[in-house]
This record gives C-alpha cells, structure tokens and sequence, in this order.
C-alpha cells in the first residue's frame, strides 16, 4: 500500500477531536473542584474555630485523599474519562499518578515496589517544580534586592 493511500485511510477512521467542548468539559469540572475546595475550606474554618491558612491544607489532605480513594477503588480512571483534565491539572491528578504507581508496583514490596516507583510520573512535576521555584526566587530576589 501506497504511504498516501495509508495516511488518507488512517484520516478516514481517526476519530475526530472535539476541543472545545473537551476544553468546556475540563473549565466546568475543574471550576467544581475549585468550588468544592472553596466549600471544604470555609467549613473546616467555621466548624473547626481554625485560619483559612490551615483550614486551606486540610482542604488539600482531603482532596487527596479522595483522589487516592477513588484511585484505589477504580472510580478515578472512570471519572477522568467524564471530566477530561478538570480532575488530572488539579493537585487530585498529582495524587492519582501517585497512588497508581504504587498500587501497581505494591507486589514487590514496600522499598523495591512502591518506593522505587511511586514517583515515576510524579517525578517529572516535582523536579521542575523545585527547579522553577528556585529560578523564579532567585530572579525576585535579584530584581527585590535581597
């Protein structure tokens, strides 16, 4: 077969790609996360008697939380194919690929199988995370003067 003929045939049954409506689904499903986040913060805040500061990383231990539950339970691939990346951008998606990795590698054991590879694919946002961080704070402190 021709290589023109391959590539007309393989356009012929590509599926077609929605961006919009995938970027609709993604600024909706996101923006609910950020509601929810929103919500657990004020209530954690107000039940609690504690600072939005830390009511703010409770938030966060939660959202994980529900993000490794609904990994460990199978939910979370199901719903990730629903909300597109308005669940994987979010700190939820962070602890998704983390908690794969783990449970995947888990049968060979606690160093060689979870510790070795838990961050396989998280790996990637920490290190550029530290890296940016320490370019975007050294440029602040250049341009602040210390």
């Amino acid at each position: 077969m021709e290589i023109k003929k391959y590539k007309e045939l393989v356009l012929k049954y590509k599926p077609k790609e929605h961006r919009f409506l995938n970027g609709l689904i993604a600024f909706v499903t996101g923006g609910i996360i950020g509601a929810l986040g929103e919500i657990l913060t004020e209530c954690y805040s107000y039940y609690l008697n504690i600072s939005s500061k830390d009511a703010a990383s409770f938030m966060l231990v939660t959202l994980i939380f529900i993000a490794c539950l609904f990994t460990a339970l199978g939910f979370f691939d199901k719903l990730v194919s629903i909300c597109r990346c308005g669940l994987i951008i979010p700190i939820t998606g962070f602890a998704h690929s983390m908690m794969s990795a783990g449970m995947e590698y888990r049968k060979e054991g606690p160093v060689f199988g979870i510790g070795s590879n838990v961050f396989k694919l998280a790996g990637s946002v920490i290190l550029y995370g530290v890296v940016s961080a320490w370019f975007f704070g050294t440029i602040r402190y250049v341009i602040m003067g210390g």
